[in-house]
């Protein structure tokens, strides 16, 4: 649904307008509490803001941190997704969360892909048809100077060709 609606609006506005937008009314990012606050007209470039407020203080007054993961879980995937168009499949794979310090204050990340990490990516779905990239995102304050989380998304990233004829062999 997300994607025909997604098709539709890009003839009318800019991709990244339309994934700010659609970011933050999506039920389910918005239960995370987070807003996407940036978003790079090339996509390679998200920053979002988690505030603290009564909807996702823990038991200790912090931050939960179901919060500050579902806030970064879907970004990195989905940028991937836009960046590398229809020519290839994108899945989220796995995911590692290390908590550093209890969040009590607003926290914010930010979401970057390099020129340099999307050739690199490519060069090597095109020599081993898939590959799982490894995608650290540090949670911080908002100077950046203090990481109070990091998540490490691991993204599955193959061929389209090659994935169909994969799957057309399992069933």
């Amino acid at each position: 649904m997300y994607q025909q609606l997604a098709k539709i609006a890009q003839k009318f506005i800019k991709e990244s307008t339309f994934l700010k937008f659609g970011f933050n009314i999506s039920p389910m990012y918005r239960r995370s509490t987070a807003r996407v606050i940036y978003i790079s007209d090339d996509i390679k470039t998200v920053k979002i803001k988690i505030p603290l407020s009564y909807k996702n203080r823990n038991y200790v007054g912090s931050i939960f941190g179901g919060s500050l993961f579902a806030a970064v879980d879907p970004i990195p995937m989905i940028q991937l997704m836009y960046i590398l168009k229809e020519e290839y499949i994108v899945w989220d794979k796995a995911a590692n969360i290390k908590f550093k310090r209890p969040a009590r204050e607003d926290m914010y990340a930010t979401f970057e892909f390099t020129n340099k990490e999307i050739e690199d990516i490519i060069a090597k779905v095109m020599e081993q048809k898939e590959f799982e990239h490894h995608k650290l995102t540090q949670i911080t304050n908002k100077t950046g100077d203090v990481v109070f989380c990091e998540v490490t998304k691991t993204i599955y990233i193959a061929q389209k060709e090659f994935y169909k004829e994969k799957k057309a062999k399992r069933e």
